[in-house]
């Protein structure tokens, strides 16, 4: 890790066919929208990189910040701050002052999907941006994915197979030697009403990767959540 820049994100990236023609729509329909790539967003040296899936049409797309405008952002951006990683509890705009601190977010596809479903060879055409964010990661690191696909992203793009690392909410894997990767239930709108993730489980997640982060070992396994 820490091999800055090894591939510098492009704002105007164009090289998903679909995903650019659905971006071409939405921004006609949407003309205040981003509607473009959204770039990570936190501290440059985080320690910590949480990894969503791909912007929301509402959110991410059209304030240009990943979790920023839309529900999936709430418990995210006041998790964050209740464990010391951010400024100020709320992600109201690109503009709000909002500050992370050892922390970055970022999405495996950075281009808002149709149905908020990107294919597989998006996911593996977008994977050298989220390769250069983990390779700048310092040592050691975690990784927090957001959702099955986030996680299965992180895996593909480091060589892992799947079955070896199964998907579990509060589940710790060891992926190399200095870096941990830590599941966690999507923090979307229908997660959270239906109660599959509660605060009290999202704040488990981050209370591990603090653990880790103080230096506690990562103990693959699932480490069992509260309701």
């Amino acid at each position: 890790m820490s091999q800055k820049n090894l591939s510098k994100f492009n704002p105007d990236c164009r090289d998903c066919p679909r995903l650019a023609s659905f971006l071409d729509q939405v921004a006609l329909k949407h003309p205040d929208y981003h509607a473009r790539p959204v770039a990570p967003f936190g501290d440059d040296n985080a320690r910590l990189l949480i990894v969503g899936l791909a912007p929301g049409m509402h959110g991410a797309n059209a304030s240009g910040r990943p979790f920023t405008g839309d529900h999936a952002g709430i418990l995210l951006y006041k998790t964050l701050f209740e464990y010391g990683f951010s400024n100020q509890p709320e992600s109201v705009s690109r503009d709000d002052e909002l500050e992370l601190f050892d922390c970055r977010i970022t999405n495996a596809v950075k281009c808002l999907p149709p149905q908020n479903k990107p294919q597989l060879d998006e996911v593996k055409q977008c994977n050298h941006y989220l390769r250069a964010e983990i390779d700048a990661l310092p040592a050691p690191a975690v990784i927090i994915a957001l959702g099955k696909l986030a996680h299965d992203a992180v895996l593909r793009l480091l060589g892992l197979r799947l079955s070896a690392h199964p998907f579990a909410h509060a589940g710790m894997h060891l992926v190399t030697d200095d870096l941990c990767l830590i599941d966690s239930y999507h923090c979307s709108l229908y997660n959270t009403q239906t109660r599959r993730l509660t605060p009290a489980m999202f704040g488990d997640v981050f209370r591990l990767a603090r653990e880790v982060l103080a230096g506690e070992v990562c103990s693959p396994g699932v480490h069992g959540s509260r309701r």
